[in-house]
């Protein structure tokens, strides 16, 4: 079943036999015509066969790199709590504390002037 040869579109039939008559030498048989034109059916079977291959390979190829760049971050997130690598622990920042520090400080300033 694997080596049986796909029946080819009409539309690639009708471009073959197109360009096998373009093709036509003069004394040609229509026998002769038809013969060169399943050459060129076969031709561009075997080019469109090559071509989604090309492709299948790019997408498997595109599909890896996708799946290297995702490894590193997957293999991050999956390894114990216990240890604790060096990136991971960051300190607390000061600026939120400083900022919420200075603004009540500056509200009670401010109310306790407005009702003085």
């Amino acid at each position: 079943m694997k080596n049986q040869q796909p029946i080819p579109s009409a539309e690639t039939q009708q471009e073959a036999m197109r360009i096998a008559k373009s093709t036509q030498k003069p004394g040609q048989t229509k026998e002769q015509t038809r013969l060169v034109a399943q050459g060129i059916e076969k031709g561009i079977a075997l080019y469109k066969k090559q071509q989604k291959e090309k492709k299948r390979q790019a997408d498997k190829a595109q599909k890896k790199q996708r799946r290297e760049k995702l490894k590193p971050a997957i293999t991050d997130h999956t390894e114990p709590s216990d240890s604790v690598s060096p990136q991971a622990v960051t300190p607390p920042s000061r600026l939120p504390w400083g900022l919420l520090t200075i603004s009540w400080i500056g509200f009670a300033a401010y109310v306790f002037f407005l009702h003085s």
